[in-house]
């Protein structure tokens, strides 16, 4: 995978990892207002996830990278993301936008670490869908462990 260089999330964590995978999926947005984004149509997304915080664990990591690409690509690689739960609602924060996207896979990570001993947090999460669009979901201020 070529380096990226994603937008920095700041944040007062003495760790940070990054995660990069890429997820092949299709979906459609069900909305007139969407245009071409209405019909069925994929794309190779491309998927950085930024994890901090200031305890590692007992092998001496934050998190493993192993878990983070099973949580994400595990889930939503070659996938309608429209048949996932997470987007089968009809509101606009469950359609599967790249910005719904971005705050799902955020959304998907955080619950996992949460239930780690050491309290790693996810404090960013960047999607890009096309190589000329991209989304970036970070979390509000409130919303950190700490």
């Amino acid at each position: 995978m070529l380096s990226q260089i994603y937008p920095q999330a700041q944040h007062p964590y003495s760790f940070e990892l990054n995660k990069d995978m890429h997820i092949s999926a299709a979906h459609f947005i069900p909305r007139e207002s969407a245009g071409a984004c209405s019909r069925v149509h994929g794309h190779t997304y491309t998927v950085n996830i930024t994890v901090a915080g200031d305890e590692l664990d007992d092998s001496g990591f934050l998190v493993n990278f192993s878990v983070l690409k099973k949580l994400v690509h595990g889930n939503y690689d070659h996938t309608l993301l429209n048949d996932h739960e997470d987007f089968s609602q009809d509101d606009r924060y469950s359609l599967p936008t790249t910005e719904v996207v971005a705050k799902t896979i955020y959304d998907n990570v955080q619950a996992y670490l949460d239930t780690l001993e050491n309290k790693p947090t996810c404090v960013q999460v960047f999607v890009r869908e096309t190589p000329t669009s991209y989304c970036v979901y970070r979390p509000k201020k409130g919303g950190l462990n700490g």
